[in-house]
């Protein structure tokens, strides 16, 4: 019995740890104490085991230097910054704003404040990364609204839920940052890698919202026409957008010659930058040369896609590191905050109290996981997955879904530190084994990830909506109506059709990888690839005669004064010089 127990001690360990935390044990202490636990045993049992472990006392000896490289990992320092950020901008009210605007834009179509959840979702995602910013600020902000104006309630709540968590996967989300560390990969890379399923994802969601409008149309209604306080203007928008166009196409000629491939991105800037101004000043000085409409579309969503450009266009790129990125996105944060008046030493004593407990958090679990996989290493844990996964039927499809199903199953307990923590470090060396790309691996991981949000009943986002949505009647303040509840069993089924949507899409990311592993660049076909030697006239040229020296295989020329070899005799060795070594040596 105790060789049996020996010989398995991985798989005994990896359930146990199962154990320690379905028991409901914080996961950095399970993992921490799972590890030390099972190296006491498994030192005591290593005679027993067949050369199955190996363990000694001395190897704690290596815990401190394990704990530095996890303190003194300059990736993981962007963890902070991005989230430091997030909140910066969530206290500043830019959230609000956006809904706002985006709904008076999309009020008159059916489903508009829908298609408008969605699409500040996705903006938030991209200047925030939190997701717990992103689902509570449009929870309070949206969710009155759209039950004011007759929205089904688990339409309402499963959008705002869902838009929440395309923080998850759309950069600079914090769960890519972790997945790259844990794969040994760049997180510029993994930015790249993730923007294009991320707007897919974010157009599944929009084409739901379509597919529902048609077939329940009472489910989303447009927004009534006394609801609509900036009044009507979309032709106007569309000619400030093209001017803007225009503006940047000009630009871009005139810094062709100077900026080359630039030119292009200072175009850009340059007529965005214009048409900021114009929108400023014709509000200012009251030109009213756009309508109410497009100067606040402008004025609001300029700065956020500004700091969008300030943090991953930075890092796209190469200009900045991804902690440079978000150190830059931090300082844009508060000055964002501070131009609209928002910014105090409150909402930065809160934005650092959050950050710091959610930094504390990240580090501990990494010190967990660092005494974990020391003992798991050490009886032979990552060979044992390694074996387990690598020899399951269908090679590499058979693989990713077995790995994806289980993440998924596993997502019903776990959030995605845990299982980026736990499980990712443990798939990855099979995964390379196959031959599988780890930043195309990384982001499948990461769309799957994203459901740990969304699974009735412990997804984080519909906790986040649950605490923020009304529990008992309540009196409208606008219509006088008495609005109705939203039930905990609404937000449930609410969030199940997008959870459907994100299975889609993580078949679609295998189906065609190309969305991912676009991030490589263009592709060189290397029997495509002909080398030619130029022609070096004067130097001999050829395979010989090169530098004056002779043909290959040629006799070498004969020295003047000296009569030519006869042919089929050796050639004659010239004598060398003696040397006096009376004398000193001279080198004339």
């Amino acid at each position: 019995m105790i060789e049996f127990i020996a010989q398995n001690m991985a798989p005994i360990m990896f359930f146990s740890l199962i154990v320690f935390m379905l028991l409901g044990y914080p996961v950095a202490f399970s993992l921490a104490a799972n590890g030390l636990l099972f190296f006491f045993i498994g030192v005591e049992l290593a005679p027993y085991s067949n050369g199955s472990i190996n363990l000694s006392w001395p190897l704690l000896y290596a815990l401190p230097e394990r704990f530095w490289g996890v303190m003194s990992n300059e990736t993981l320092l962007a963890i902070p910054f991005f989230t430091f950020m997030g909140i910066v901008l969530e206290r500043s009210g830019m959230a609000e704003d956006l809904l706002d605007t985006i709904g008076q834009l999309f009020g008159p179509i059916r489903g508009g404040l829908a298609y408008a959840v969605i699409f500040v979702g996705a903006l938030l995602a991209a200047t925030t990364g939190v997701v717990a910013a992103s689902v509570i600020a449009m929870g309070l902000i949206s969710l009155p609204i759209m039950l004011r104006y007759g929205y089904d309630r688990r339409v309402a709540s499963g959008v705002i839920a869902a838009s929440g968590t395309l923080a998850q996967i759309i950069p600079p989300s914090l769960v890519l940052i972790v997945l790259a560390d844990q794969l040994g990969r760049s997180v510029g890379d993994m930015y790249k890698g993730a923007l294009i399923p991320g707007l897919v994802l974010t157009s599944m969601y929009m084409g739901y919202i379509l597919l529902m409008s048609i077939i329940r149309p009472k489910s989303m209604p447009a927004l009534p026409l006394d609801a609509r306080t900036l009044g009507h203007g979309v032709t106007s928008l569309f000619a400030a957008l093209v001017l803007a166009v225009a503006i940047a196409y000009a630009a871009h000629v005139y810094l062709s010659p100077t900026h080359g491939a630039n030119a292009d991105i200072l175009g850009a800037c340059v007529g965005v930058v214009v048409i900021y101004i114009a929108a400023i000043l014709d509000r200012g000085l009251k030109f009213n040369l756009m309508s109410r409409l497009a100067q606040q579309v402008i004025i609001v969503l300029i700065p956020p896609l500004a700091l969008i450009f300030l943090v991953l266009g930075t890092i796209f790129l190469g200009i900045a590191t991804p902690t440079e990125g978000g150190a830059m996105g931090a300082v844009g944060a508060l000055i964002m905050a501070a131009a609209k008046g928002r910014l105090s030493f409150d909402v930065v004593r809160q934005a650092l109290a959050s950050t710091t407990r959610l930094s504390s958090f990240v580090l501990f679990i990494l010190i967990g996981a660092r005494v974990f996989s020391l003992t798991f290493y050490g009886v032979n844990g990552h060979l044992w997955v390694e074996h387990l996964l690598v020899s399951l039927p269908g090679g590499e499809v058979g693989f990713l879904i077995a790995v994806n199903v289980l993440v998924f199953l596993l997502a019903f307990f776990l959030d995605f530190f845990e299982l980026a923590f736990i499980i990712v470090p443990l798939l990855a060396p099979a995964a390379d084994k196959l031959g599988i790309d780890l930043i195309w691996f990384g982001v499948l991981l990461g769309v799957n990830m994203q459901t740990s949000f969304m699974h009735p009943p412990f997804g984080f986002a519909l906790f986040y909506l649950r605490s923020v949505a009304a529990r008992v009647p309540y009196l409208d303040r606008i219509t006088g109506k008495n609005i109705q509840p939203v039930t905990t069993g609404q937000i449930y089924w609410g969030a199940v059709p997008f959870v459907c949507i994100q299975i889609i899409m993580i078949g679609l990311t295998i189906a065609f990888p190309q969305m991912v592993m676009h991030y490589k660049g263009e592709q060189v076909d290397p029997s495509t690839i002909e080398i030619k030697m130029p022609e070096m006239p004067g130097l001999g040229g050829g395979l010989g005669g090169g530098l004056g020296l002779p043909p290959l295989g040629a006799p070498a020329p004969a020295q003047p004064g000296t009569a030519p070899a006869q042919p089929g005799t050796a050639p004659v060795q010239p004598a060398a010089p003696a040397n006096d070594l009376t004398k000193p040596p001279s080198f004339n």
